[in-house]
């Protein structure tokens, strides 16, 4: 571990070592599932985590989180959220996240003193600066701490210490909850998130990694990192890409061609 990595690391450690004990808001991600191993090897601190399971979360990364805590022994409490009965949801406005953010954190800031008066975490790191991100104005407002970007930790950090400390997670894609793959404006819909969901699923099992699937009306927007843009080209491929999409319900399915990016919703 090079020196500046370690100093970073130290600052973590003393951070949590500081707050004593931590409820980690916990998706299964590179982030949080670091932050929560970072609990565990700092002295003298303990860690719980909460984990919301909506409609907006992936099924895949709700039992990876479970599996992950089951292992490491670490206590988790899942909180069934329905996000689409929050008030604005429904409708996805601009400041979609920031709602969304304020509901669950709302709930997971009263759990935390229930529980023992942890305090509450998250994993955003110093690469969120960059970003469209309303979400993280409800944690503010909250009192949400952010341990990983208050010891100056960028993603490629956090890669490089989960790789040290042997998390699988260490090379896991970045993801984004489903409803960012519909633009603001459109309604969201449990059906349509879950259609969102199996046509992703369904791409990572052909051996897609970085990916998403945007949704424009009955159109599937398929982003895939450069390298991959190559095997999709395969006419079987496209075939069988093409055919599993018209049965999830879309009439069109077509590869962006400026490939994988984050925030491409956001204009």
């Amino acid at each position: 571990m090079d020196q500046g990595l370690q100093q970073k690391w130290e600052n973590l450690q003393a951070i949590l070592h500081q707050m004593g004990r931590v409820a980690v808001a916990f998706s299964g991600g590179v982030d949080s599932t670091f932050l929560v191993r970072a609990a565990q090897l700092t002295s003298n601190v303990e860690v719980i985590a909460f984990t919301a399971v909506s409609c907006f979360v992936p099924p895949r990364d709700v039992a990876e989180a479970k599996a992950f805590c089951a292992k490491e022994g670490i206590r988790h409490i899942i909180h069934k959220a329905d996000v689409l009965s929050v008030k604005g949801i429904r409708e996805n406005p601009k400041d979609r996240c920031y709602l969304c953010k304020h509901a669950l954190f709302s709930f997971f800031t009263e759990l935390a003193k229930k529980e023992g008066n942890y305090v509450l975490v998250d994993g955003t790191n110093v690469d969120d600066d960059g970003d469209y991100r309303p979400g993280r104005k409800a944690l503010s407002e909250l009192g949400v701490r952010s341990p990983l970007h208050e010891a100056g930790l960028h993603k490629a950090d956090i890669r490089a210490l989960s790789h040290e400390f042997g998390l699988a997670t260490w090379d896991k894609p970045s993801a984004a909850c489903l409803a960012s793959r519909f633009p603001y404006g459109d309604t969201l819909t449990q059906e349509a998130l879950a259609r969102v969901d199996r046509a992703e699923v369904f791409l990572h099992s052909l051996g897609f990694t970085q990916l998403r699937v945007r949704v424009h009306g009955d159109l599937a927007r398929i982003e895939l990192l450069p390298d991959d843009m190559k095997r999709f080209a395969d006419a079987d491929t496209r075939t069988k890409i093409a055919q599993y999409l018209h049965g999830c319900g879309f009439r069109y399915a077509a590869l962006d061609l400026d490939g994988y990016r984050t925030g491409s919703m956001n204009g």
